[in-house]
């Protein structure tokens, strides 16, 4: 016969969260004024609407976990939501259920509308390699050449190179439109 003594029960620690009523309304406000233009720049990696509001949301839940510790939450979102993409679609390329066609709830990336122009300019993005795709997202969002390779982890001249690809890639592609059109 076998015996066994049950331990004490342990729970999980919950996940941290902002310690002060002034570090919740900061990121709230973060939340409120970042969401749409986080999902937008997800977007701009090819992300469908979907995906790249799940990847944000993410971003945002791992944010909450450790919010007093971000020095540039701008930067810090950002990186951490195209990581979020990719982990989405590593995930999706290995999963068979089916997904919802449309999230639960309200988020302020539902105020996202995208005009005709930049519609063209997700379409074009999302036939680029990933490092023009990045050059051009960052910079895009007010990020300098030299703010976007330290956080891509690559030099300022190799997002030069990569912009000015993008930007003749979108050019190019402006003018089949335009000629399209005539």
């Amino acid at each position: 016969m076998s015996h066994f003594q049950a331990g004490p029960l342990v729970q999980a620690p919950a996940p941290s969260s902002p310690s002060s009523s002034e570090a919740r309304a900061d990121f709230a406000h973060h939340y409120r004024d970042l969401m749409p233009r986080l999902t937008v720049f997800v977007m701009r990696h090819g992300a469908n609407g979907h995906e790249a509001v799940e990847a944000a949301q993410a971003a945002f839940a791992l944010a909450w976990e450790s919010w007093e510790t971000i020095d540039h939450p701008q930067a810090w979102l950002r990186r951490v939501a195209y990581r979020q993409l990719l982990k989405q679609r590593g995930q999706r390329e290995h999963t068979h259920e089916d997904l919802p066609d449309q999230p639960g709830g309200s988020c302020p990336a539902e105020t996202v509308e995208l005009g005709a122009q930049e519609a063209l300019v997700l379409n074009v993005l999302a036939s680029l390699p990933m490092r023009q795709r990045q050059a051009f997202a960052w910079t895009y969002d007010g990020f300098s050449p030299q703010e976007t390779a330290e956080h891509l982890g690559i030099s300022s001249e190799a997002v030069r190179q990569n912009l000015a690809r993008a930007r003749k890639h979108l050019k190019q592609a402006w003018q089949l439109i335009k000629e399209g059109a005539e």
